[in-house]
């Protein structure tokens, strides 16, 4: 971490705002910039306490959101320090003023973490500059070895022919293109390896850098004496290989956290109050209290949770519903944030305030559910943190115990640094990814596109799987169900006004429309359309909107159709399932899969569809936050619940599941928030996906025992000096390449199964 230019007081604005603030990147935070006023930021919760939410530079891994919480919760006005490592954000609550913002800074700054106020849509930031930061070491990495191994090449095939003086000079060119690659390519693994021994503490990076440094140093000792063997060759390509899994590792943690920003960037941020006085202002949407008068245009999306005080209009509810069903809202309704108003104005008054409007709420819901993810460590990572003491431990005793036998100190040295390399955990890193990216490749190929690193470990534990309804088991394109109850003429007329709208059951009606003459459109706010069709005096709408008395007690959407004195007719739509839905639920269960639907539709209509696509579990009526309830009361069970939405009132639920899946056309916040797209919109393709999944956590069961069983070998050899630097990092990459031929059989194992789904 570079020492930057600090956030100091003097530039605080008169507001209180750093000026220039939302414009400094996460990676140019200072750990060092506690001067930076934070009073401004901090909230007041209705309990009476401080509250302050931060981003927080550094954070890595789990020890690092361990020592975060523990640090700041050992302050002693500190109630509570939750850290989220997907979004990175700190949120802190205390009690006292608002001063100890501050202390809470300079402690973050003691512990080695930089912090400032919290901004979800800029908070991933540092991790794409750590990402491009990555790929170009990786790239330079990868250049040196290519150069460096064929100058070893060379050495090794020059035998007898090759003086002493050509073979040194060949190494010092080996040194003058690894020394530089080392010194830049390195910096990601000698910068984690420092902050832990400064902190007191190891990691996988600290044995990396030693057998890195220790190879380089010897070898240039090597060359200065003249002797035959150097080792550059090793320490670049191991190098290159440890950067192409920190780069790909990077790559998945950028993505940890987009469904929140996408939320949030979602999120009004202005909305137009109604003063006492009559005057009308516009006002952030932060700035909003419960109780504040606002005034709704049509088409604006509606900036805090609200009930109507006059007005009546049409609403997009499909946020917090999922449906594509418009609804009809006037006096005395409750709106809630993100839904938008598609018809006439409002005026409504808040009754919550921004941040803890419906939005805000669906917002901390999905943070909540990708940080519960970030949380699942995989058993290489788990295996490799054990094994970093060993490996210190054993390279130093191999080191001691050869100067005390008699070694000198050039064979002792030579051993410790064969057991290091030898014991990289390079294998036992690539013992998952290997699987991960042969079997991703395959999904692909058989439409699944994959999005999270650990996502195919999660899905095969699979054992209960959840769809959504609409957009998801069906289509979300309504269909006519009584067409033939009706006349042609009929239809037509209605088709004619229905070309007005923009209603989605309106639009069911497009195929039947005709070249009639429409005049004088009236679009009644809330209930339908009224005109002249061809002579007609026709009206297209709600019950209210015909005369008649409600509506009728049926399973299916309905609009009513009244054409001059006749009597009103009902034209009745229904969603119609997806073509491969109900074989795809047939085929979950035959794996053994318990199938659920959960659906904020009526209770009568999702009992419809269920009977339709043979599903004896079926809920509705159910909103966000109680699918997400549901969802995780299944992970309680043990059911390790796979969702599968599409809506953006999903996106809650599908970050709780345990794995999740969205379809390709589904809002932009949910496919976010899966772990696997289903290219083509075929359900079809899910329980192939999950084969897949099991067969690939077969693969890494076995990969992990191939990379133990290895270094249970390599280990003794190493310390007994029956191998040298060079074999060592010979054998090391040979045992990654044996995990890698293992993944691959992946491809040959499942052949079968996608041949079954058409793919080749």
């Amino acid at each position: 971490m570079g020492a930057l230019d600090p956030i100091r007081l003097s530039d605080t604005a008169a507001t209180g705002c750093p000026s220039g603030l939302q414009n400094i990147p996460v990676a140019q935070i200072d750990p060092l910039s506690v001067q930076l006023d934070l009073t401004p930021y901090v909230q007041s919760t209705e309990e009476g306490h401080q509250r302050i939410d931060l981003i927080v530079q550094g954070a890595h891994c789990g020890g690092c959101l361990t020592k975060i919480e523990r640090g700041v919760g050992a302050i002693a006005s500190v109630k509570t320090a939750r850290m989220n490592l997907s979004t990175l954000r700190l949120r802190v609550e205390w009690t006292g003023d608002k001063s100890q913002a501050s202390v809470i800074a300079q402690t973050l700054s003691k512990l080695g973490f930089g912090a400032a106020p919290y901004d979800i849509t800029q908070s991933d930031d540092g991790r794409e500059a750590e990402s491009k930061a990555l790929l170009r070491a990786m790239a330079v990495a990868g250049f040196a070895a290519m150069n460096v191994m064929l100058l070893s090449i060379a050495v090794w095939s020059g035998g007898t022919d090759m003086g002493p003086q050509t073979h040194t000079l060949l190494h010092w060119i080996s040194a003058a293109i690894a020394l530089p690659t080392v010194a830049y390519a390195g910096r990601p693994f000698f910068r984690s390896a420092w902050a832990a021994l400064k902190n007191k503490r190891t990691n996988m990076d600290v044995p990396i850098s030693l057998a890195i440094l220790l190879a380089c140093s010897l070898s240039v000792y090597e060359t200065v004496k003249g002797n035959p063997d150097t080792y550059f060759d090793a320490a670049v390509m191991l190098l290159f290989l440890l950067l192409i899994g920190r780069f790909l590792d990077a790559r998945l943690r950028l993505r940890t956290g987009e469904a929140a920003r996408r939320l949030a960037a979602m999120q009004v941020t202005s909305a137009t109050r109604l003063l006492d006085t009559g005057v009308i202002e516009t006002v952030p949407a932060r700035d909003i209290h419960p109780g504040d008068r606002l005034l709704i245009p049509a088409g604006q999306r509606i900036a805090v949770d609200c009930i109507i005080e006059s007005g009546q209009s049409d609403i997009d509810m499909q946020i917090a519903t999922g449906e594509t069903k418009l609804q009809s809202f006037g006096p005395g309704d409750t709106l809630y944030s993100g839904t938008t108003n598609l018809g006439a104005p409002l005026t409504v008054r808040a009754i919550a305030k921004h941040s803890d409007s419906f939005l805000s709420e669906i917002t901390a819901l999905v943070e909540a559910g990708e940080q519960n993810k970030s949380r699942f460590v995989r058993i290489a990572d788990k295996a490799a943190r054990a094994y970093v003491p060993v490996i210190h431990s054993v390279a130093a005793l191999t080191f001691i115990g050869w100067m005390i036998v008699g070694g000198d100190l050039r064979v002792a040295a030579l051993n410790a640094i064969a057991v290091l390399i030898i014991t990289c955990p390079c294998a036992l890193g690539l013992a998952v990814p290997a699987v991960q990216i042969v079997a991703a490749g395959r999904l692909f190929k058989a439409g699944v596109l994959v999005k999270s690193g650990d996502a195919l470990e999660r899905l095969a534990k699979t054992k209960t799987v959840i769809f959504d309804k609409t957009g998801t088991l069906t289509t979300g394109q309504f269909n006519l169900l009584n067409a033939a109850d009706n006349a042609p003429t009929d239809l037509a007329i209605a088709a004619a006004l229905a070309k007005q709208s923009t209603h989605p059951l309106a639009r069911a009606l497009h195929a039947y429309a005709s070249d009639l003459d429409v005049k004088d459109v009236v679009d009644i706010a809330g209930q339908g359309l009224s005109a002249k069709v061809s002579g007609h005096t026709v009206r297209f709408g709600s019950a209210k909107l015909v005369g008649e008395a409600a509506e009728p007690a049926a399973r299916h959407s309905s609009v009513w159709l009244k054409i001059d004195d006749r009597p009103a007719q009902c034209l009745a739509f229904t969603d119609m399932a997806r073509a491969d839905a109900a074989d795809t639920i047939a085929a979950l269960q035959d794996q053994g899969l318990r199938v659920e639907m959960l659906s904020g539709d009526a209770a009568a209509v999702v009992k419809d569809v269920a009977d339709e696509l043979g599903l004896s579990r079926a809920k509705g009526g159910v909103s966000p936050k109680q699918k997400m309830q549901i969802i995780q009361t299944r992970g309680i069970e043990g059911r390790y619940p796979l969702m599968v939405g599409d809506g953006i009132n999903d996106a809650p639920a599908l970050a709780a599941g345990y794995s999740s899946a969205s379809l390709a056309s589904a809002a932009d916040v949910s496919r976010s928030a899966a772990d696997i797209i289903l290219q083509g919109d075929r359900l079809s393709s899910l329980p192939v996906a999950i084969d897949i999944a099991r067969a690939a956590q077969r693969r890494v069961v076995e990969n992990l025992t191939l990379a133990v069983g290895y270094n249970f070998i390599a280990i003794p050899l190493a310390v007994l000096g029956f191998v040298n630097p060079l074999i060592a990092a010979v054998a090391m990459s040979g045992s990654s390449l044996i995990v890698t031929l293992n993944a691959l059989r992946l491809h040959r194992n499942n052949h079968s199964v996608f041949e079954a789904e058409g793919v080749s």
